[in-house]
């Protein structure tokens, strides 16, 4: 049953459940999963670790940014709201609709994804629709291509749609459990790997390509799309802001605490990955375009046991981060169509006071888009996306520190204007780069975006009628 528009969302999170959604949406498959990429790209250990540590260190830059802006203007939708105060309803729409469209839903797909494939592994699902595997869509889509993995995928989007139109405080819970789990088997992981006869942690911090080549700047802004997929997801706290104690204060701090974990925990898991698998079959385990690599690595010294262990462990984190990220990113939705810039229908708050229709809606579309591609299409493309957006949000920190002078700033961004400047200039590069190696992704992603505009002026048309 559902309740009238007027229903309010409760403020029920406080600040250990706010970090715990951060990590939440965080931590998925990138940890495990994207090192093959970046070796593919940089053939060095040396120089996959630092485009962890710069991964981690942009990403820091970009939150703490965006902490400054969240303290100020926290409320239900994230950066939805902030962009009505920054610029105008118009961009405001449009990083919505680029939200649905083309990044928190690719992100949905993208990880369910990676879980459907370590079911696989584990269970070896039977073929489904094997004889259809060649229709296509222009030459760029196969929905049918590997079918028996993308049906696992949606399956477990519409159970978790479904879970988490339930109620918040019940997902919350959720989370922590498999948090605390996955965070736990990912250090004994590491202490596995490290303490391995044949490790080397000298070769983990090697600077030599095993190829003899140059690693160029493309190169490294390439491999670091990979290193922003696992960080990918840190800003969806900004999502709840109507429904965290506090949020003024609980906003930056989440972030700023969540995220720093994140950085030591990547940090140390790739360590192991490179000590123990020298970077040539790395990026064999690339190649081979089935495998993951942090699944290949344990199995080099805890073997079929190992195999098992590390699969379960890439359910439990994959299973999290899909929780996580349709829990948080639906309120995106709501908030635009409670204003009447979208799916009116979106707008209501069901009997467990959560946005229900706006989940639903998201549920269907992440499902098309587990269709449309691949894992890693899917996670260039959204990457793209989001950065452009990334970079707006801090660009505000300077647009709202003239508009809003003396507006009350629970939390002020450390190194002002430097480190706002530097995540600018970044984001810029990284978009440039994308566009230039990863021009199929950067195309999609832009497409998607670009129907938003349109799509404004529809609503906005629909609600003036209807004012």
């Amino acid at each position: 049953m559902l309740m009238q528009k007027n229903e309010q969302l409760t403020r029920s999170l406080g600040l250990g459940f706010a970090i715990v959604l951060v990590l939440g949406n965080v931590i998925g498959s990138g940890v495990f999963k994207k090192v093959a990429p970046m070796a593919a790209e940089l053939h060095s250990a040396g120089w996959i670790l630092l485009c962890w540590v710069l991964g981690g260190v942009i990403t820091m830059f970009g939150a703490i940014s965006n902490a400054e802006i969240a303290s100020m203007l926290a409320d239900t939708g994230g950066e939805y709201k902030y962009y009505k105060k920054i610029y105008n309803k118009f961009f405001s729409f449009i990083y919505g609709w680029a939200n649905f469209a083309a990044i928190k839903t690719a992100a949905i797909a993208g990880v369910s994804y990676v879980f459907a494939e370590s079911l696989h592994s584990l269970v070896n699902l039977p073929p489904v629709l094997a004889s259809l595997e060649s229709v296509n869509l222009f030459g760029i889509f196969y929905p049918f291509q590997g079918f028996n993995v993308k049906l696992a995928a949606i399956v477990l989007i519409l159970f978790l749609t479904w879970f988490n139109s339930r109620g918040l405080k019940m997902g919350a819970n959720l989370s922590t459990i498999i948090l605390i789990l996955v965070v736990g088997g990912i250090l004994i992981i590491a202490y596995g790997g490290s303490t391995a006869a044949d490790a080397s942690l000298e070769r983990a911090f090697s600077f030599s390509t095993n190829n003899g080549s140059t690693v160029t700047i493309s190169a490294v802004f390439t491999a670091m799309l990979a290193a922003f997929w696992a960080y990918e997801g840190w800003n969806s706290i900004g999502f709840l802001g109507g429904e965290i104690k506090n949020a003024h204060k609980n906003l930056p701090y989440s972030l700023i605490i969540g995220l720093s974990v994140i950085i030591l925990v990547y940090l140390i898991a790739n360590i192991a990955y490179l000590a123990v698998m020298p970077i040539g079959q790395m990026e064999a385990v690339n190649a081979a375009g089935n495998q993951v690599a942090a699944i290949e690595v344990v199995k080099t010294f805890w073997g079929t046991a190992g195999v098992t262990f590390i699969t379960v462990l890439i359910l439990l984190s994959t299973f999290g981060c899909t929780h996580a990220t349709v829990m948080s990113n639906a309120r995106t939705s709501y908030a635009m169509a409670s204003e009447g810039l979208f799916f009116k229908n979106m707008a209501l708050v069901n009997k467990h006071h959560v946005p229900g229709n706006a989940l639903w809606y998201q549920g269907v579309w992440a499902c098309m888009l587990v269709l449309s591609g691949t894992f890693d299409q899917l996670t260039d493309m959204l990457i793209f996306a989001a950065f452009i957006f990334y970079g707006a949000t801090t660009l505000g920190v300077f647009i709202l520190r003239k508009k809003m002078p003396d507006a009350h700033r629970p939390y002020r961004v450390w190194g002002y204007p430097v480190i706002p400047a530097i995540f600018i200039i970044f984001c810029a590069f990284l978009i440039v780069n994308t566009i230039y190696a990863r021009p199929r992704e950067a195309g999609i992603g832009m497409t998607l975006i670009l129907i938003g505009v349109p799509l404004y002026y529809w609503f906005q048309r629909t609600k003036n009628k209807e004012a």
